[in-house]
């Protein structure tokens, strides 16, 4: 029988059971993502457990999907709410750094002479979680995927609510309390544009771009849980609900 090979990249917790580093895996031809996920299932029971999601080669993909020779599967927990920037021209500014965002220069950078409203959501590193305090988080991404998926989002939301410019520059790597986690700044004539596409970027950034986030605390370290992917996204059925 005809077999293939595919790359597999874990993500957040699922490096606690199926290791740090992406791994090769030999499959039968014709093989489908439920397939391989009931595969890695034998030995790391939280794949079918957890409620995640899976990409191929940087796209979400539904369970029956069939792969391919040399797909590159990425299995994404639910993500908690670095690469170049990535320009267009402007309606949208997408970056992902691991350099200390610089809110105030980017909000002046994203005004212009028809603007009557800036929102900007700024995220940041508080010093306590649930009752315990924080020392440090660390943010990591499956980055081709994460760029595509704010670029996505930033032109959906020009278009959806009618506003000028979107810029979305979320941090990887560790970060210290008091800094700058997630920077969303929409510019547009008016403020009830701006605030609703504000609310939709961070709530929608929250539960589908693949950025995962680690908390450490004086007396342990845990990944944080992540919201339910929306309908359609999750291929395993998890706690918090049906697979699609």
């Amino acid at each position: 029988m005809f077999k293939m090979h595919v790359r597999i990249l874990p993500f957040g917790i699922l490096k606690e059971s199926l290791g740090s580093e992406p791994f090769g895996l030999d499959l039968p031809g014709g093989s489908t993502v439920a397939d391989l996920l009931a595969r890695l299932g034998v030995h790391s029971p939280i794949v079918e457990s957890l409620g995640i999601a899976v990409s191929v080669n940087a796209e979400y993909a539904e369970r029956n999907r069939t792969l391919s020779d040399n797909d590159e599967v990425g299995l994404l927990p639910p993500v908690s709410g670095g690469a170049g920037p990535l320009e267009l021209p402007s309606l949208k500014r997408i970056r992902l750094t691991r350099e200390v965002i610089d809110a105030d220069s980017l909000v002046r950078a994203a005004k212009q002479g028809e603007d009557g409203a800036v929102v900007v959501f700024d995220g940041i590193v508080r010093n306590n979680s649930r009752g315990r305090q924080t020392l440090y988080l660390d943010y990591e991404a499956y980055e081709e995927m994460a760029m595509k998926q704010m670029g996505e989002l930033a032109g959906e939301a020009v278009k959806k609510f009618g506003v000028r410019y979107v810029s979305i520059i979320h941090r990887l790597g560790r970060l210290q309390v008091g800094e700058t986690s997630v920077l969303i700044i929409v510019s547009s004539a008016h403020r009830a544009q701006a605030y609703e596409a504000s609310r939709w970027l961070i709530d929608t950034l929250k539960k589908t771009v693949p950025i995962w986030k680690k908390e450490t605390f004086v007396d342990g370290a845990v990944w944080a849980d992540g919201e339910p992917f929306p309908p359609g996204y999750a291929a395993v059925e998890g706690a918090n609900g049906p697979a699609a």
